[in-house]
């Protein structure tokens, strides 16, 4: 008797768990809109290091001015990458405000997705140009005879 009560609690237990658990296919949705809303919050923190940096390398060529040897070129690689990502940034925020359920409405949505994916690119390639001119604050500059390690 016992051993038959002790199975029928066990099946009972297993039931209720069984019944509290939501199916596979919500399982699987929850996990790709979790998936999908991690991978944005990752990207939006790269995008904001990524302008950090540029902020920061814009200080430091304004701080060093006309001594270094690409200044002109640095600071326009510098703010026009700025400027792209800040364009791609606007971009995005009116992509999202803009309903994709309407057919009128996803050629603009291409479009901006199109542009965005042009500033982007344009964006890296001038990180790429600017890091390959350097801003490396060890290497030694000369200024009127006196060495002077850039920092």
């Amino acid at each position: 008797m016992t051993e038959l009560t002790t199975r029928n609690r066990f099946e009972n237990s297993t039931m209720a768990q069984l019944e509290e658990r939501p199916n596979e296919t919500e399982m699987k949705s929850m996990d790709a809109n979790r998936y999908a809303t991690k991978k944005t919050i990752a990207q939006g923190m790269l995008d904001i290091a990524l302008l950090t940096a540029n902020a920061s390398q814009l200080k430091y060529i304004l701080q060093v001015g006309e001594q270094h040897q690409f200044y002109k070129l640095m600071l326009i690689l510098i703010s026009l990458s700025i400027v792209l990502q800040v364009a791609a940034g606007v971009l995005l925020v009116v992509q999202s405000l803009v309903s994709i359920a309407e057919s009128k409405d996803r050629s603009l949505l291409f479009t901006i997705n199109h542009f965005v994916d042009a500033f982007i690119f344009l964006s890296v390639f001038c990180d790429i140009m600017k890091m390959n001119f350097g801003l490396d604050p060890a290497v030694p500059f000369k200024n009127n005879d006196v060495e002077v390690l850039k920092t």
